[in-house]
């Protein structure tokens, strides 16, 4: 548990309040979407408690990041909308600054770290910004910024530790609670930590006895060492690129210590699961920080068990290389994609005998490769590799043991037989399109 969570809200000038909250609220009303909230039935099922998803991938730039960034943008005075404005981001907070100056009319110049994911950068300078591809890491970017609004004059929009930022994030928590009055538990990721205090002030504020988790991703956990106090790495490669924070902001640290219940990691093949699954049951397109809040609730059943758990799907700005990754990847962990090396004598026929198992087994052949280069063998000899799709991991089952029957000798890994709630659920059959979004 977060320290001293159950303290009320800071009291400090440089804290918003419920008020900043509900003025942001009137301030971006119009200008920025009201996302929907949506009971889901099936993914309910699965974890175990009622979920209901806020889907703030649907805003125009597809992140929640809009809403902090008109917030503040309309705070600033004549002069230092003509001055212009300058930000930091991997793309979410670039992409809702940029969009929005633009509207405005106010100059933008966006420093991104040169690992951000293509769509990112393009889609921010669709909007008119001047973007600056500078430094292998966010600490390396924001400096960069930090320079640029000196010496240019420029305003720097901060992507979290900022009180108009906070501000308007919260407003998210006004509308969930709008939505969906009953839930006794909201869920959304930390980066730097922007988001969650927003949303910890305002629903703290409205229902007090309401729990807030935040979630970060295991290779990042800047916040939970803050504010537990730990010492964890922050280091690697994450497909929450989002929220891949090394220095949470000073605010959200306060807020996050007095409000929030507790800070859950999940691991990169949980983030992955939980992509996958919103994709094929919800038919949403998120991004690693945005499934991180799902990836939680399904990681710690014992937390969430009976709980009316809100669940902010935070943004939906993925690469569609990465997404397509990540999707065979899933397939393949739960079983519904097949690799297999057989050995097989090298002469006419054997392929079609093969082909002829897998098919009357009711597998479905996606690719097929030869190699005769095995020194280790007899040169009469080849290993046939071959990628199958099936039902699940049981029919997978199947074709393999319809192969070796026949006589085949198969190289390749048996199939997992422990796999997360998430995986079970789509490798013991269940027909998907039962899965349509709740009322």
């Amino acid at each position: 548990m977060a320290k001293g969570a159950t303290k009320a809200a800071p009291e400090s000038l440089s804290f918003p309040t419920i008020d900043d909250v509900r003025a942001a609220a009137e301030i971006i009303r119009g200008a920025v979407e009201r996302t929907p909230t949506h009971h889901s039935r099936t993914l309910s099922q699965i974890a175990g408690c009622d979920i209901y998803l806020k889907f703030e991938n649907l805003q125009f730039t597809a992140s929640f990041k809009e809403r902090g960034a008109y917030n503040k943008l309309s705070s600033l005075t004549p002069e230092q909308r003509r001055r212009g404005v300058a930000a930091m981001s991997a793309g979410n907070h670039a992409q809702g600054v940029a969009y929005h100056a633009g509207r405005l009319g106010i100059p933008a110049t966006i420093v991104m770290p040169e690992g951000t994911p293509f769509t990112k950068v393009k889609h921010t300078k669709s909007f008119g910004a001047r973007v600056i591809l500078d430094g292998i890491t966010l600490g390396q970017a924001f400096d960069r910024a930090r320079k640029i609004a000196a010496a240019e004059g420029l305003t720097f929009v901060h992507p979290y530790d900022d009180p108009k930022i906070i501000a308007g994030q919260g407003t998210v928590a006004l509308e969930l609670l709008e939505d969906a009055p009953d839930i006794d538990t909201i869920v959304a990721p930390i980066g730097g930590g922007g988001l969650i205090s927003g949303i910890a002030i305002a629903a703290k504020a409205l229902k007090p006895d309401i729990e807030i988790y935040g979630v970060e991703a295991k290779l990042y956990p800047s916040m939970y060492d803050a504010v537990k106090h730990a010492d964890l790495p922050c280091a690697g490669q994450t497909i929450a690129e989002g929220i891949a924070v090394k220095e949470p902001g000073k605010l959200g640290r306060e807020i996050i210590g007095a409000l929030v219940k507790d800070i859950l990691l999940v691991r990169e093949d949980e983030i992955e699961c939980a992509i996958a699954t919103l994709l094929e049951i919800e038919k949403t397109v998120v991004e690693g920080a945005g499934a991180a809040g799902y990836a939680a609730v399904a990681a710690n059943p014992d937390i969430f068990m009976g709980r009316k758990v809100a669940i902010v799907l935070s943004g939906g700005n993925i690469d569609m290389r990465l997404l397509s990754n990540v999707i065979l990847r899933e397939l393949s962990r739960e079983g519904r994609i097949l690799s297999l090396v057989i050995e097989i004598e090298d002469r006419p026929g054997l392929l079609a005998r093969i082909a002829t198992l897998v098919g009357e087994a009711g597998g479905n052949i996606l690719e097929v490769s030869h190699n005769r280069m095995m020194t280790d063998m007899s040169a009469k000899s080849a290993d046939l590799g071959m990628v199958i799709e099936a039902r699940d991991s049981a029919h997978a089952a199947e074709i393999r043991r319809s192969l070796e029957d026949a006589g085949f000798v198969l190289r390749a890994p048996h199939i997992a037989q422990r796999l997360p709630p998430m995986r079970r659920f789509f490798a013991t059959g269940t027909d998907p399109a039962a899965g349509e979004r709740g009322p």
